[in-house]
């Protein structure tokens, strides 16, 4: 039997340790029931590792791209803008912007862009065509030293299908012009030779009075080979989206009646991104046991935006628009070897090396998309290189113990184009010891304890700083590298039937990168600290029926001797919960999302609001053919998808007022598609 659910958006897994990622990949490939249905007592490492199978959300309502990061529990993706721009995550009381302390890869290439034109570690995922994806290997906190850069909070690494067990083309509709084409097939080429190709086409105006207008073309072609003891893979991806976007919008521009809760300030925001990629990478494995693997990747990035936050605070004549641009090609190789010793000693080591050569990343004034002014345009190299290593010990038949070590170097020229005293060099080291302990009390019982140190890379430009771009001022220069350092508790109980998990945590953080909403930008900040609790429950009661819910709470705050310590936008409590009903041809699924309030700003006087989000979904099968119904915010509630507060000055304001602007969640609406499998 198969058992599919619609993993939660809180709390912690019961997977293995995503240390095992090859391991993993085989048993997904022998075994039928996937992700959260897996027995993992006696394999996990922690209780915030686990892996998601595709068959544990493909029957899920997905709105957006960005929500594949939301089939780990515990992360919320939400937006600010329009839907060709990367989400915005939360995650273990982080407002992640757009990936400052969460990494991700796809087919072993590390999406998050350092030193980025919008925000740092910027990840946008809308490359990603949910339909391909066979499995997310997912960690929480700094406790492995496989996941680098921007992984404090989180990481997770994204596989596609090599082969299809079914074809398909399905075409899709709904309000608000929705539309989308995608399909993808699988076929034998040669002897053990496969290639994919999948293909995906959308556009989308959207419930705004303003037509986003989302024009988003994605294809991906991977040949597989296997030959002997010996695996190679070539992959090829294309991207490209253009949109208009409606930000957020001050809350007494709506009571007023000047515009709709849907409405707009500034038509001319909006932007577009193109993505291309080429990789190749190859597996042996050695009569010893072993197994080694390596992987050389290429990226080519374009990414243009326009945003206006303040709206006519800075200049009251032509407004406070401005462009954001990043171009770049980034490349890199990794190379890893995993080395049994004996029966209870596994030896894991890897490099891996990454350089983004950014030929033009820039700032500018605008008014109406065009340039009025240069506020900051530069070229960057930035090289990193890392070296990694780790011993999986058995002290007993129930008792593991894994310790690792990773070191990172960072090196980086800097060539100021508007201003060139802000140009340089800098580099930065740093070594990010791990602990993991792991009982197993009985055959359905194993605690967990885990420590471990990280970090996220600052914006390299801001180690070269010299002088305000602004201003003129002086500037002070920030590291390059900030640690992170961070403990965890957990448990994990498993039946035939029932599977809970339960951890308490506990994260600092040297530097805090916090986005400022009237920049548009991320800034350093102080030191953090968090504190947290998960708990996770996934019930089969029946053949038919399968349950899942969580919650999470976590304190965060500045490391600060001030009362008022609190981090803007950091969630304080999630919850989420999915049913899941699955007859002959019948499939039925509910899905609820809660996040609650967050502090905006530091004194904790301005809060936001709980959101609360419940979508349904059908499917019936007929034959080759099936047809879905999604119902998205099935109750039509009117609240936030983001929320800030800033000061901004709309036209005929004498001055700036301090005010919430929030995005809202798009109202009830109703999708459909049909899909053809041959």
């Amino acid at each position: 039997m198969r058992y599919t659910v619609l993993t939660g958006t809180i709390l912690l897994a019961a997977f293995p340790a995503a240390a095992h990622e090859e391991d993993i990949t085989r048993e997904l490939d022998t075994v039928t029931i996937h992700g959260r249905g897996l027995e993992l007592i006696g394999e996990a490492e922690a209780a915030s590792e686990g892996v998601v199978g595709y068959d544990d959300f493909k029957d899920r309502p997905l709105s957006r791209a960005g929500e594949l990061v939301e089939v780990i529990p515990g992360a919320v993706a939400t937006q600010h803008s329009g839907k060709g721009k990367a989400n915005q995550y939360f995650l273990r009381g982080f407002n992640l912007d757009h990936g400052t302390d969460f990494s991700a890869s796809v087919d072993g290439i590390p999406a998050n862009l350092r030193t980025h034109g919008h925000g740092q570690g910027y990840l946008d995922l809308n490359f990603v065509i949910p339909e391909i994806v066979e499995r997310v290997d997912y960690r929480k906190g700094p406790y492995s030293v496989q996941a680098g850069d921007f992984s404090a909070a989180g990481s997770a690494r994204y596989k596609t299908y090599d082969t299809l067990d079914n074809n398909f083309i399905e075409l899709g509709f709904g309000e608000g012009n929705f539309l989308r084409t995608v399909g993808a097939a699988s076929f034998e080429t040669g002897p053990s030779t496969n290639l994919l190709l999948a293909a995906e086409a959308q556009s989308y105006d959207g419930p705004w009075q303003l037509d986003q207008d989302l024009q988003k073309f994605n294809a991906l072609a991977k040949l597989t080979h296997e030959q002997g003891n010996a695996r190679y893979q070539f992959i090829a991806t294309a991207y490209d989206t253009e949109y208009t976007s409606t930000d957020q919008v001050p809350r007494r521009a709506i009571q007023s009646g000047q515009i709709d809760r849907f409405g707009f300030i500034d038509g001319d925001l909006g932007g577009t991104t193109s993505r291309y990629s080429v990789s190749a990478s190859g597996e042996w494995s050695h009569s010893s046991g072993a197994r080694t693997r390596a992987h050389v990747y290429g990226v080519s990035y374009d990414f243009s935006l326009f945003s206006n936050f303040t709206y006519f605070l800075e200049d009251p004549v032509n407004g406070d628009e401005f462009e954001q641009i990043d171009e770049r090609l980034y490349y890199g190789a990794s190379l890893r070897h995993d080395q049994p010793v004996s029966d209870r000693l596994v030896l894991r080591s890897g490099v891996e090396l990454r350089r983004d050569d950014i030929s033009d990343i820039g700032l500018f004034k605008t008014a109406s998309r065009q340039r009025l002014s240069t506020v900051r345009r530069d070229e960057v190299e930035e090289t990193s290189l890392a070296a990694w290593g780790e011993a999986d010990y058995s002290l007993t038949d129930t008792v593991r113990v894994v310790a690792g070590l990773r070191g990172d170097y960072y090196d980086a020229n800097v060539d100021a184009l508007s201003l060139p005293a802000n140009g340089g060099s800098a580099d930065d080291t740093l070594l990010s010891p791990s602990l993991a302990l792991a009982w197993r009390a009985s055959d359905t019982f194993e605690l967990y304890a885990n420590y471990g140190e990280g970090f996220h890379s600052n914006d390299v430009r801001g180690a070269t700083i010299t002088l305000d771009p602004v201003s003129g001022d002086p500037a002070s220069q920030v590291p390059i590298l900030v640690k992170a350092r961070g403990t965890e508790v957990g448990a994990r109980w498993e039946t035939n039937h029932l599977k809970a998990t339960a951890a308490v945590f506990y994260l600092e953080l040297d530097s805090e990168l916090v986005f400022v909403g009237d920049a548009g930008t991320t800034e350093v900040n102080d030191a953090s600290e968090r504190t947290g609790v998960e708990a996770s429950l996934f019930w089969t009661p029946t053949d038919w029926l399968v349950l899942d819910a969580g919650g999470a709470f976590t304190d965060a705050s500045f490391d600060i001797n001030d009362p008022a310590d609190d981090i803007p936008g950091a969630v304080e409590s999630v919850f989420s919960g999915g049913a899941l009903m699955r007859f002959d041809q019948l499939s039925l699924s509910a899905r609820l999302r809660h996040f609650g309030e967050a502090p905006l700003i530091e004194d904790g006087s301005v809060t936001s609001e709980p959101t609360t989000i419940v979508n349904l979904g059908a499917t019936y099968d007929i034959g080759a053919v099936s047809l879905t119904l999604d119902l998205f915010n099935a109750f039509d509630a009117e609240d936030a998808d983001i929320t800030y507060f800033f000061e901004s000055r709309l036209p005929g304001e004498a001055s700036g007022v301090e005010d919430i602007h929030f995005h809202p969640v798009e109202p009830r609406q109703l999708r459909a598609s049909i899909r053809y499998r041959f």
